[in-house]
């Protein structure tokens, strides 16, 4: 039988090595404020992703990716599929290593992650209407150009770079008693499945979803993989229309439970943290938040480690936020 498990411990442990000459661990805190907010005697501790180098945690994927790949791969060029920070983590390592690299987002894509990208050097290709039909512009480039494709989610050392962070986590001197992720590809739950298989394997993990791109949610519940016609939510990073091969076998053996929450929910998560960790923080990564709230009855008194995934958010929807406008 085919094992539903895409890396190892130790595919984290060799990412790692590859990685950390070119970034530091993250902090993870503890914010009493937090705790008040999401009540029900949950501690919460937040691994803050968005204070690495291009604001979110997908500058691992990027690093891994780029160190795991042939001297004659890297020669070629990379391409990427991205709605923002896949892609500048791509472009960082592009730029770290001198490889050309090619990123294809969605028409109307966040104009901040699209100008980041740019300013990293990569080549930004605005074609398609979402992320799902921006991986069809990537393939087909791969097959004009010969170009490298680092995909955001089926792709092992991209998963083992995302992994990376949950290994931080649970090597911190504290115990979690769960672990709440956002779901868009699915790497970042993987990654915790991953590490707390190997170093805690009574530490919970559960999945939250964008209400508005529930593909992979509704496969879970439904024991069989679904797509969507449409991912509509401000949380571009959730912007997903169905499941991938290498992450759905692993969310379904290993979730504890898995959870949607609206764009409302998410921006008012993103609201408390703003107040509470006096962070920026985007749609995706108040994700986690806006989950472990729902979640909060069921996890009571608990220790929770939640992800703020990235910081990218571009002015005018933090500004719609702020505004209560969402």
């Amino acid at each position: 039988m085919t094992s539903p498990w895409p890396i190892s411990i130790d595919d984290v442990r060799a990412a790692r090595t590859r990685i950390a000459p070119y970034i530091a661990p993250s902090p993870l805190y503890s914010h009493p404020l937090l705790d008040e907010a999401v009540g029900h005697g949950v501690q919460v501790f937040t691994k803050h992703e968005n204070f690495n180098p291009t604001g979110s945690f997908k500058v691992r994927n990027g690093l891994s990716f780029m160190t795991a790949i042939s001297a004659e791969q890297r020669a070629r060029g990379v391409v990427a599929a991205t709605r923002g920070n896949h892609g500048l983590g791509i472009a960082y390592a592009g730029r770290t290593f001198g490889v050309r690299t090619t990123i294809c987002v969605p028409v109307g894509n966040n104009p901040d992650k699209n100008a980041g990208m740019r300013a990293l050097g990569a080549r930004v290709i605005e074609e398609g209407r979402d992320y799902d039909e921006s991986v069809q512009v990537a393939q087909r480039i791969v097959e004009q150009d010969g170009a490298t494709l680092a995909h955001s989610t089926n792709e092992r050392h991209v998963l083992a770079g995302a992994a990376t962070l949950s290994l931080e986590m649970f090597e911190a001197p504290v115990t979690l008693d769960a672990v709440v992720a956002v779901v868009g590809g699915g790497s970042q739950a993987v990654g915790a499945l991953t590490i707390a298989r190997a170093l805690s394997p009574a530490t919970r993990v559960y999945a939250v979803q964008a209400a508005g791109a529930s593909a992979c949610h509704d496969s879970w519940h439904a024991g069989e993989r679904l797509t969507t016609e449409r991912a509509d939510t401000f949380a571009d990073g959730l912007a997903t229309r169905g499941t991938y091969d290498l992450t759905f076998p692993a969310l379904r053996e290993g979730l504890a439970g898995f959870v949607t929450v609206t764009d409302a929910e998410i921006a008012e998560a993103l609201r408390t943290l703003l107040r509470t960790t006096h962070t920026l923080v985007e749609g995706a990564g108040a994700g986690g938040l806006a989950g472990l709230v729902k979640l909060a009855p069921q996890l009571a008194g608990a220790r929770v480690g939640i992800i703020i995934s990235g910081a990218n958010i571009d002015e005018a929807t933090l500004l719609r936020i702020l505004r209560r406008e969402i």
